[in-house]
């Protein structure tokens, strides 16, 4: 074993108490679920405990089931009086409405070590007499534990020691489809940078278990304020031990890096008649290969005698020997994990040297969880986006971090996954933003695109926007901001930099204008006047600049409309720059009813998509500005971006983004020409992505939006198979003060609403249907409409046909069927599917519900791709963590207390 850094502490005379932290600074305790602002001191450790409400914005409140709330369940150990958790467990907060939900703890110092325990208790709060209830927890980014709640009597508290790694630490909550999360305490509490060294910024350490070994029987737990860092130590006891104890103090070294309570060292427990101590802790057979285990044997000698000496053996070899002194404390523990094994045995042997046999005083057990998952950078986007957060009082659910892991990232954002993580897309347009705009947006140094339209902003733009060298859109349409344009961002507009400022009544574009004061027709005419002139000079500008080049795109505001309505802000090409770029047309990419399209390449190497107008084409000059009136004001991660168009004497012609990887169709079909097939984690990552894309259409789009034409070949894939929804020629608003609009029917038979088809009305909820029969193509591989015994057969009546038997694996593509996949979440996609095509609208979900409904299904998958690649840090039996329990003997008047029944209790003997 001299593989293996151990370390025995020299003793010298300075006394525990001397160093240890005074009173409880810097400790954040939560009881989760009690009223807003509420606080209380705990009747045992007289720490203060206070409501959730400021560090979590999301979760419903309970109270524990009245059943379990005035039950008293009978004392557990040895009819010893353990400490109760009866005031923390007796409320809870439940977060049902997200795939994730965090508590942000802070303010904690960066590289700080800390102890973060979390704790559980259902007791029936929802009155469904749950027996599997299984969720993960996240540590900032990275998965901790797995809460596993297997009957409403029993819950388990989960415990890690952590390195900060910026001024927060963020415990998620994650929905992975197997009952909602909920939580009952959240404790933190910082630890001395000395104290558990194996815990470091690349790997924290989770706890199995810590044990105070020789106390008196019916002795309770130790902690706070006992132990000044609120770490529990459960008794254990023996009949074969004797106990040894002194009410004498003990001395540690100035290096004693763990810091165990003088109660604690203060007794220990010796075998009897024996000159051997053993103990031992097991793991499952399929465990024992990935397990990384960290162990500290604590040893303090308490009787005055001749100098006591015994040898420590792990699994029958050879580990270390323990001299002791008297009234010294020292540490055996591992610098290193132990070499993997399905069980730990220890022997402490005595040495011959003295009569008196070995003892032990304390044991702690942890095991490794490595940080695999990047963080976002902290310096200029996680504490740039949280002040933005907290400065306009934002409620989406923006919890944990910004960005990671990929599929919690939060709404409105898009992100740089390549070295560092930044934020590079932040869309906050018609979010209720109210005040002047927040000096912090400055500080998203690689932002791109940042829209910031729509809202109740007031106030000068500030100048430091313009020192954003990255940033290519900046949208504040639609506010109330006030004073002079900031030079920087005007002269940036005439090149890379798209800049939309319109609907600013307040704002002036040169030099210094004064504030529009009601009834001064003196201030206002000569602004007006100014903004005409300077917008005059613009188009004459510009106007110049496409005579006179040729091949360049830039930025034009024109007036296309008869009734002068429409204002097009994107980028202006000529009927030459089009033949320049398409080679004359001849890619053709596809054909639709508007006419070709073609591929092109830009200048800079972009390529791009080119839809011409046919002359045969029904859509006409009107149709034209209707799309690309639409497609200039939506920008989103999930819809195709307008690059630009043409409107050049007959030739109208507009420019997309290039999706390389094609229409999801030709993936179902096998026309993409990719030799491998879609796996079911990939399939409901473009699911996730394209139901993103029409929620934005119907709640982020003001007015609201309706597609009107949702099919799987109007779903576009880039290169790593992100999802775009294409076509929004047909979009039409809609209001939502009514359920439905009335127009002609346009779209694709087997994906039309047959309320829309039958009654000529049309809604978001057709939408929904046609989704609905996509996420079906997506299970079955089939198309909306298929021969099958020689006759035509719609895709939803033949799934809902198969399933009636109860067997998923009759509708799965027969692809997928030669892969692994996880059964729950193809069922729950299938049952999002279903009722998506419910033929009644009303019973058809939003798609915001459809997005967290599809979120869960992929967690289910991604949870089921893990387990079946076993690793310490989800599938050893530690994850189980510590059991609450609570029995039904009526007969007992104790209180609801935490009983220790870990499977890594160690066994003594």
């Amino acid at each position: 074993m001299d593989s293996w850094l151990w370390s025995i502490t020299v003793i010298i005379f300075i006394t525990v108490h001397g160093r240890q932290l005074h009173a409880s600074e810097g400790f954040i305790s939560i009881d989760c679920g009690i009223s807003s602002n509420a606080n209380y001191s705990d009747s045992k450790t007289k720490l203060q405990y206070v409501s959730d409400d400021q560090f979590t914005d999301a979760g419903i409140n309970y109270n524990i089931s009245s059943d379990y709330s005035s039950y008293q369940p009978p004392i557990v150990y040895q009819n010893s009086s353990h400490y109760s958790l009866e005031d923390q467990l007796l409320t809870l907060r439940s977060f049902p409405d997200a795939p994730r939900s965090c508590y942000s703890l802070k303010p904690v110092i960066p590289n700080k070590k800390f102890l973060v325990r979390a704790t559980f208790f259902y007791g029936n709060y929802d009155g469904k007499n749950s027996s599997n209830i299984k969720f993960d927890l996240h540590i900032d980014v990275n998965f901790w534990q797995t809460v596993n709640i297997t009957d409403p009597a029993n819950g388990c508290f989960l415990e890690a020691v952590v390195v900060s790694l910026g001024n927060s630490i963020s415990v998620c909550l994650i929905n992975t489809g197997s009952g909602t999360p909920f939580i009952s305490a959240l404790d933190l509490r910082p630890l001395q940078d000395d104290m558990y060294p194996a815990a470091n910024t690349t790997q924290y350490l989770n706890y199995a278990f810590r044990v105070n070994v020789g106390p008196d029987i019916g002795s309770s737990l130790v902690r706070y304020p006992d132990d000044p860092y609120d770490r529990i130590w459960w008794p254990a006891t023996e009949p074969n031990w004797v106990q040894i104890s002194t009410a004498q103090m003990l001395s540690s070294p100035d290096d004693y890096a763990f810091h165990p309570p003088m109660i604690v060292m203060q007794t220990a427990a010796a075998p009897v008649n024996s000159s051997i101590m053993e103990f031992n802790w097991t793991f499952a057979d399929t465990e024992a290969p990935n397990n990384e285990f960290y162990v500290n044997l604590f040893f303090a000698e308490l009787q005055f005698s001749a100098s006591r000496t015994f040898d420590v053996y792990l699994n029958g070899r050879f580990f270390h020997s323990a001299p002791q002194r008297y009234l010294f404390m020292s540490i055996l523990y591992s610098a290193s994990p132990l070499d993997a094994s399905s069980e730990y045995l220890w022997a402490l042997n005595s040495t011959g040297l003295s009569p008196l046999p070995p003892f032990i005083n304390a044991v702690e057990g942890f095991t490794a969880m490595h940080l695999t998952q990047a963080a976002t950078d902290s310096g200029d986007a996680v504490d740039a986006i949280n002040a933005i957060k907290k400065h306009y009082q934002v409620k989406r659910n923006w919890m944990g971090d910004p960005c990671s892991p990929k599929q919690y990232s939060w709404d409105g954002l898009d992100c740089t996954y390549l070295t560092m993580l930044r934020i590079t897309t932040l869309n906050m347009s018609s979010s209720a933003l109210i005040g002047v705009m927040s000096p912090s947006f400055a500080n998203l140094t690689k932002i791109k695109y940042l829209n910031l339209s729509y809202n109740n902003l007031t106030g000068p733009i500030p100048d430091a926007l313009g020192t954003l060298s990255s940033l290519q859109v900046l949208d504040l349409t639609g506010n109330n901001l006030t004073g002079t344009v900031p030079d920087s961002l005007l002269k940036r507009s005439q090149g890379e930099l798209t800049f939309r400022y319109d609907g600013n009544p307040y704002l002036c574009a040169n030099g210094s204008c004064k504030s529009k004061k009601t009834g001064t027709a003196i201030i206002v005419i000569p602004c007006v006047v100014s903004v005409v002139l300077v917008l005059l000079l613009v188009v004459i500008f510009t106007v110049w600049r496409v005579t006179k080049s040729q091949g360049k795109c830039f930025l034009l505001h024109i007036q296309a409309s008869k009734n002068n309505m429409l204002q097009l802000e994107n980028r202006l090409f000529t009927y030459k720059q089009l033949e320049k770029i398409t080679k004359k047309f001849t890619n053709l990419l596809g054909k639709g009813g508007f006419g070709n399209v073609f591929l092109g390449c830009l200048e800079d190497g972009t390529q791009v998509a080119v839809k011409m107008r046919s002359q045969s084409s029904s859509q006409g000059t009107k149709e034209f500005l209707a799309e690309a009136q639409n497609l200039t004001k939506i920008h989103h991660k999930n819809l195709v971006s307008l690059v630009g168009y043409c409107m050049d004497r007959d030739h109208l012609a507009l420019v997309y983004e290039f999706l390389s990887r094609g229409t999801l169709q030709d993936h179902l079909r096998d026309k993409a020409g990719d030799v491998s097939v879609l796996s079911w984690e990939q399939r409901l990552h473009i699911a996730v992505d394209a139901a993103q894309g029409l929620e934005y259409l119907h709640r982020g789009c003001k007015p609201p939006l309706i597609h009107r034409d949702v099919k799987s070949s109007n779903i576009l894939l880039g290169e790593s198979l992100e999802a775009k929804i294409a076509d929004f020629g047909l979009s039409r608003a809609f209001d939502q003060k009514r359920s439905h609009v009335s127009t002609t029917v346009v779209g694709t038979p087997g994906y039309l609403d047959p309320e829309y088809y039958s009654s000529f009305q049309v809604s978001e909820k057709s939408d929904v249907y046609g989704f609905g029969v996509v996420i079906l193509e997506l299970i079955t591989g089939r198309p909306s409409i298929f021969v099958t015994d020689k006759q035509s057969a719609s895709l939803v009546v033949w799934v809902r046909q198969r399933l009636a038997s109860g067997y998923i694996e009759d509708i799965v593509d027969a692809r997928l069927q030669r892969l692994q996949y996880d059964v729950n979440s193809i069922w729950k996609a299938a049952d999002v599917a279903l009722r998506c095509t419910e033929l009644a609208v009303h019973k058809r979900p939003a798609m915001a519900d459809v997005v967290l409904e599809l979120k869960e299904s992929l967690a289910l998958e991604i949870g089921y791709r893990k387990s079946e690649i076993p690793s310490a840090s989800n599938n050893s039996t530690y994850a189980r963590g510590t059991e609450i329990s609570h029995t039904n003997d009526t007969s007992s008047t104790s209180l609801l207390e935490l009983e220790h029944i870990s499977s890594f209790t160690p066994s003594f003997r």
